[in-house]
């Protein structure tokens, strides 16, 4: 004889309702594009069915910006809750004022409008909404993008604004830095900076690229 709980069991696997989550082969593959492998992918409705994420973390997605009130990105954006927007003031003491959504370090401003789209595309892939219907699907359904602008009109991403970025990520509370970009000089500035962030227990992810 034995008691246990009356377990809740769910379906397996979880796929999200997005209009183009067909397409992700990266996210699913099922052979849906020619001479794709199938299951040669990251297996993510495998990891939904364990968690879709949560706003809990704060991914800060050092890039070109982001559409912060794009359909599918609005709801997960970081809001910096202690500040008061556009008061002018600096509420929290954080040495920028009015940075309610992040910030963008070479205009100097609390901007951080994509012009380019890249911040966009990869804040889509990092925490585009998950199963609400539009668009595409996040590898987080639910998440905090903290948006930070690094890249100039030229282009290009200049260290002291990176620098400038990772630090800005690691003391307001980011979990995770998304670094998207690349180059060949080393730079012992980026890693004493990167090293902060790990002291604080953030983990950096640099693109392979």
């Amino acid at each position: 004889e034995y008691a246990e709980p009356n377990y809740k069991r769910q379906i397996l696997t979880k796929s999200p309702n997005d209009t183009y989550f067909s397409q992700q082969w990266a996210l699913n593959n099922v052979g849906q594009i020619v001479n794709a492998i199938p299951d040669a992918d990251m297996d993510m409705p495998e990891a939904w069915d364990i968690s879709t994420g949560s706003r809990d973390f704060i991914v800060a997605v050092i890039d070109t910006g982001a559409d912060y009130s794009h359909p599918d990105l609005g709801l997960n954006i970081w809001i910096n809750t202690g500040e008061i927007p556009d008061n002018g003031i600096d509420d929290d003491g954080n040495g920028y004022i009015d940075d309610t959504i992040g910030w963008d370090f070479p205009s100097d401003d609390n901007d951080p409008i994509d012009d380019v789209g890249h911040g966009t595309h990869v804040s889509g892939i990092i925490g585009a909404l998950g199963n609400n219907g539009t668009g595409i699907t996040g590898v987080n359904w639910r998440v905090r993008l903290m948006e930070l602008d690094a890249t100039s009109a030229d282009g290009y991403l200049y260290e002291a604004d990176i620098i400038e970025a990772i630090n800005y990520a690691a003391d307001n509370g980011a979990d995770v830095i998304n670094a998207s970009y690349g180059g060949y000089m080393y730079s012992q500035a980026q890693y004493d900076a990167i090293d902060y962030a790990r002291g604080k227990s953030v983990l950096f992810v640099a693109a392979a690229g």
